[in-house]
């Protein structure tokens, strides 16, 4: 079959069922075009061609005798290279990990087994920053311009979807790292509720505020994937157990009646022009097609920022403790006694972003700091907990920014990290309520750049997002 590339795996999945595609087919057009695009856009950490192509003509054998297969059966996908993958390297991006071989896989990688697993996916360094230029190994490029970065931290995840080197991949989100590379790269991402999808053998970064999720070409790929990792899993005791079921049951039905919000505080001083005018443009659109857009004001925001940074780099802190170049993981060769060891394994085994964060987090979990700091930020997300609950007894959802500007250029934000986590400023809020939130293309930028719009809705609300976006995704026409 010719234009594999072109269709999405909702279709890909229709064509493997009736017999004219097979999965080894798609499995080698994606390969061809992973050697095509890679040595520009350096996506991948870890391609695994052989094994993939075992993979697939394994799937086609068992499709052949009749077996009940995955929903996603056969699909080529990627993972986020902080997803445990038995027997297949998995570095975080850090060559505190460089060597690590889990025993295990992780339970959305368990979720896909039937899938046809291309490699590991680049990020920034144990998942913390906002550009994917924090790797040990090498920056990824954006596919929409080489010379801009593609977001972060997931940004192998959307760079690979958007580049055509995977047909949907998984990402992770800490506070906005699917959905503002999604945003940078113009393809859909999902950050969902918080305990939907279990997190066990996700290396931590933050364990109050990670979550997995998917990054594909449309809303409708989107649905099929987080339907198929979602779920309880007794090994992660922050996943809800409750009846999950189909997330695309309601794409096609209409949005007419309902009420979405459009806070004031996601407006004002710092946002890109065209973004505004992009995302007021969706609201337009959506109102046409029967929404009501309501203004609202949620003033508690302004705090989940500094918020988000004590509480995330309090818990990294005390995470990436356990990297003490003892039980696995970088051992300096140069040490005197064990504390020299533990000092030049850290020093030597991290980069310059995670040790920032963990002096960060050390600092305000310190004695005479905690309360100053830590303490009064878990009261700050008390009151955003509320905030958006308030909003969210009026409104069926609330439609924002992703992020204040497109992708910048490579290299423009790295010699001041503040800067770069004002990036993140209307995404962290979603995760220090533990809310589900969507990104999906709704314009460009005068230099062609993709700029994306953030749905939020209320706990477990994924699917009535899918409903929204896939109606407005539907006017637009899907990004391709």
């Amino acid at each position: 079959m010719s234009d594999i590339l072109k269709l999405s795996a909702y279709e890909m999945r229709q064509e493997m069922e009736q017999g004219r595609l097979s999965a080894l087919e798609a499995t080698e057009a994606y390969l061809a075009e992973i050697r095509k695009r890679e040595p520009e856009v350096g996506a991948y950490l870890l391609v695994e061609e052989e094994r993939a192509k075992a993979q697939a003509q394994s799937i086609d054998a068992r499709r052949a005798k009749g077996e009940r297969l995955g929903a996603l059966a056969g699909i080529p996908m990627a993972l986020k290279d902080n997803l445990c993958t038995k027997g297949i390297r998995t570095t975080c991006a850090s060559r505190m990990l460089e060597h690590f071989i889990p025993p295990y896989d992780a339970f959305a990688v368990e979720k896909l087994r039937d899938s046809v697993l291309l490699g590991k996916l680049n990020m920034d360094e144990f998942a913390m920053g906002s550009s994917t230029e924090n790797s040990y190994f090498h920056p990824t490029k954006n596919p929409a311009n080489l010379e801009h970065v593609p977001g972060g931290s997931s940004g192998g995840s959307a760079a690979a979807v958007a580049a055509g080197e995977a047909a949907f991949s998984l990402g992770s989100d800490t506070g906005g790292s699917i959905r503002q590379p999604a945003a940078f790269c113009g393809v859909v991402g999902m950050k969902p509720t918080y305990g939907a999808v279990s997190r066990y053998g996700l290396i931590a970064f933050a364990s109050s505020l990670d979550q997995i999720g998917p990054l594909t070409r449309d809303v409708r790929d989107s649905a099929l994937v987080l339907s198929a990792i979602a779920g309880h899993d007794r090994r992660d005791a922050t996943s809800v157990a409750r009846e999950y079921g189909d997330y695309g049951a309601k794409l096609g039905k209409s949005i007419r009646g309902m009420k979405i919000a459009v806070p004031e505080e996601f407006f004002g001083e710092g946002l890109q022009g065209e973004i505004r005018q992009s995302i007021l443009t969706a609201a337009k659109t959506m109102e046409r097609q029967g929404a009501e857009i309501v203004q609202v004001s949620m003033p508690a925001l302004k705090n989940a920022l500094p918020a988000y940074y004590v509480i995330s780099s309090a818990e990294a802190s005390s995470n990436l403790a356990r990297f003490d170049g003892i039980k696995y993981g970088f051992r300096s060769e140069n040490f005197e006694g064990i504390e020299q060891l533990y000092e030049r394994s850290h020093s030597e085994g991290f980069g310059a972003e995670v040790k920032r964060r963990i002096m960060l987090g050390s600092f305000v979990l310190s004695a005479g700091y905690y309360d100053a700091y830590y303490k009064k930020a878990l009261e700050v997300r008390t009151l955003i907990g509320r905030e958006f609950e308030r909003v969210l007894e009026q409104c069926d959802m609330i439609l924002a920014p992703v992020a204040p500007t497109t992708a910048y250029r490579l290299g423009e934000k790295t010699g001041d990290p503040l800067q770069m986590y004002l990036g993140d400023i209307y995404t962290v809020p979603v995760n220090i309520a533990g809310l589900p939130a969507l990104s999906l293309p709704c314009g460009r930028d005068a230099e062609g750049l993709p700029i994306g719009m953030q749905l939020i809705g209320r706990a477990f609300g994924e699917a009535e997002l899918y409903q929204a976006a896939y109606a407005f995704e539907q006017e637009k026409g899907a990004a391709r």
